[in-house]
């Protein structure tokens, strides 16, 4: 079975938003069939019993202690904004 085969393209290529040549779309018809090949090989797999996880290897507390530190003064945080009023960045409005 050829997976490449039935890969439309010019319709991924739509969705993505990409304008691709004929050549970067021959490119990438051939990496897509060569993963869609490797997910088919990955599903023969027998993992009866095996327990699904989110990590290769066991993690356990990643996160670091909470440690109060100083902020930015008002002057520092405004210094880049590009328009700012009473001590606040100003933002164009995006819900009405």
């Amino acid at each position: 079975m050829n997976p490449s085969a039935d890969i439309n393209i010019e319709y991924v290529a739509r969705l993505a938003r990409l304008a691709l040549t004929a050549a970067e779309q021959q490119k990438l018809s051939q990496q897509l069939g060569d993963i869609l090949h490797y997910v088919d090989k990955l599903k023969q797999v027998d993992v009866t019993g095996i327990e699904p996880m989110a990590h290769g290897s066991p993690v356990f507390n990643v996160w670091g202690a909470d440690v109060i530190m100083a902020g930015f003064s008002v002057d520092q945080a405004l210094q880049n904004a590009p328009e700012q009023r009473d001590d606040s960045i100003v933002v164009p409005k995006i819900v009405e």
